[in-house]
C-alpha cells in the first residue's frame, strides 16, 4: 500500500466528535457549587440513577477505563466531577460528573446533602448548557428519573438546557425489546420535547458501542451551536480559572 492510500483516512463528523470525546481529561472535584472553578464555558451534565452505567458511559465516550471512577459501592459519589474536553491549550466545553441517586443503602443526612448540591446545579448552574440523562434499558423511567424531568423541564422546555437521554445497557436487550423501551422514552419524553425545546433519546450500549457515535455527534454539535449562539469566551478571558481540587468521591455502576 503507497504511502498516500495508507495516510488518506477519511475525516467524517463522527470520527471528528468522537476524537474531540477522547480528549477529555479531569479537571477538577467538589462538593460544593462554590469549589467549582469560575468558567465561562457550557457544561454538560451527566447524571442518572447509581447502578445505571454513568460511568461506564462517561469512560465508553472517553476512550478511557477510569475517567469516570466507579467503586464497588453503589450511591458514593457525593461530588461534582468536572473533565475538560477539547484542546489542552482551549477546551470547548466541560463535562460535569454529577453524583447518581436512588440508592437506599447510604445515610439520609449524607444522601440529602448531597443531592441538595445537584438540585442546585441542575436549577441555577448557568453554565450548564446540556444533560446526559442515563436511564437503564431494562427498567425505564422510574418515579425518581420522572422527578429529575420534572425538575429540568423549566430550563429544558425554553432550550436552554438540552436534553439527550441514554438507554444504557441496550446489549442486554432483544430486538423487539429494545423497540419497546425506545418507545416507551419516547413516550415519556413528548411533554418535554415541544419547541424550541431540544430533546432527544437513543439506545446505548457501552459494551457493543450502540449510540457511541451518535451520543458524541450530538455532544459535539451542542458545543457548537452554544459558541455560534455568541456564548463562545470573550477575548482576553480564561476559559477556565485555575482551581484546586477537594476529596474525591466514587459511584458503583455497570
Amino acid at each position: 500500500m503507497s504511502a498516500s492510500a495508507s495516510s488518506s483516512v477519511v475525516e467524517t463528523p463522527a470520527r471528528t466528535a468522537l476524537a474531540w470525546c477522547h480528549s477529555a481529561r479531569f479537571l477538577v472535584t467538589a462538593s460544593q457549587l462554590e469549589q467549582l472553578p469560575a468558567s465561562v464555558l457550557p457544561e454538560i451534565a451527566f447524571i442518572g440513577r447509581s447502578n445505571a452505567g454513568k460511568s461506564t458511559a462517561v469512560n465508553r465516550l472517553a476512550q478511557q477505563r477510569r475517567l469516570a471512577f466507579a467503586s464497588r459501592t453503589p450511591g458514593r459519589t457525593q461530588h461534582i466531577n468536572l473533565f475538560a474536553v477539547g484542546p489542552k491549550d482551549a477546551p470547548s466545553v466541560l463535562w460535569a460528573d454529577l453524583p447518581g441517586y436512588g440508592y437506599a443503602a447510604v445515610a439520609r443526612g449524607a444522601k440529602l446533602r448531597w443531592q441538595e448540591v445537584m438540585a442546585q446545579y441542575l436549577a441555577t448552574r448557568v453554565q450548564l448548557a446540556g444533560l446526559v440523562l442515563m436511564i437503564d434499558s431494562r427498567l425505564g423511567f422510574t418515579p425518581l428519573d420522572r422527578q429529575l424531568l420534572d425538575f429540568v423541564a423549566p430550563r429544558v422546555r425554553t432550550g436552554e438546557v438540552r436534553l439527550i437521554v441514554l438507554l444504557t445497557k441496550a446489549d442486554k436487550l432483544s430486538r423487539r425489546e429494545a423497540q419497546t423501551a425506545l418507545a416507551g422514552a419516547q413516550e415519556v419524553l413528548g411533554p418535554y420535547a415541544e419547541e424550541p425545546a431540544d430533546v432527544s433519546v437513543t439506545l446505548f450500549s457501552a459494551l457493543s458501542r450502540a449510540g457511541v457515535d451518535d451520543v458524541a455527534q450530538t455532544l459535539h454539535a451542542w458545543v457548537a451551536a452554544h459558541g455560534a449562539a455568541g456564548a463562545a469566551p470573550a477575548a482576553g478571558v480564561p476559559p477556565v480559572a485555575p482551581e484546586s481540587a477537594v476529596a474525591d468521591g466514587s459511584e458503583a455502576e455497570t
